[in-house]
């Protein structure tokens, strides 16, 4: 049988519990983490590489194929009462995208930045909403979904965005949506011309 495998934050004079049922003295914080023999790093290092990206080379198209699959690999992910309220409307003509480019706003912490200019816009986007229809609460299908199509963009050597700050009234008369479709997240795609690192903070 595999043995036991606990995450806990810890203390001076705190317990960790371990593998096995076995309990030993922790001396310093703040994370420890006891793997398995078959804990491999595939999905560690996949984590670490969905970093948000905001700068694209837009020249490079993605398939529909590609957000189709992206959107096939939500559709598969858990979903609250398995009600699976939430649609998805696929964009990656050039028209189309800069309907919804003009209706984001970018990295609300930059007070400066307008967001990335042409030529390093998205390529592709896909817009998330919900069917209040089906549910009148998406929050935890919501972010589920956008993890999944996010860590499969990264599989296939895209990078992703999620954006909550849009204009939707805007992008809801533009895409012609009715009322009972709740837009609830934009998330950007393309191949990325950045890349993020990751940097451990001091305890």
């Amino acid at each position: 049988t595999r043995p036991e495998v606990w995450l806990q934050k810890v203390c001076p004079g705190c317990v960790l519990r371990t593998i096995n049922g076995v309990e030993r003295r922790a001396r310093r914080p703040p994370y420890r983490l006891v793997k398995g023999p078959w804990m491999t790093d595939m999905i560690e290092d996949l984590i670490k590489s969905n970093r948000s990206c905001r700068r694209f080379v837009q020249k490079e198209a993605v398939p529909v194929d590609t957000l189709t699959w992206l959107v096939n690999l939500a559709r598969m992910s858990a979903s609250a009462a398995n009600l699976q309220p939430l649609k998805y409307i696929l964009a990656h003509e050039p028209h189309k995208n800069e309907k919804i480019f003009s209706c984001l706003k970018w990295a609300a912490y930059l007070k400066d930045w307008p967001g990335p200019p042409e030529g390093e816009q998205p390529s592709a986007y896909i817009i998330m909403v919900g069917d209040l229809n089906l549910a009148k609460n998406f929050g935890a299908d919501m972010g589920i979904a956008a993890q999944s199509i996010l860590m499969g963009a990264r599989e296939c050597g895209l990078a992703g965005c999620m954006i909550g700050s849009i204009n939707k009234e805007l992008l809801q008369e533009r895409f012609h949506l009715p009322k009972r479709l709740e837009i609830l997240l934009v998330i950007a795609l393309g191949k990325p011309k950045e890349t993020a690192v990751l940097e451990d903070m001091q305890p």
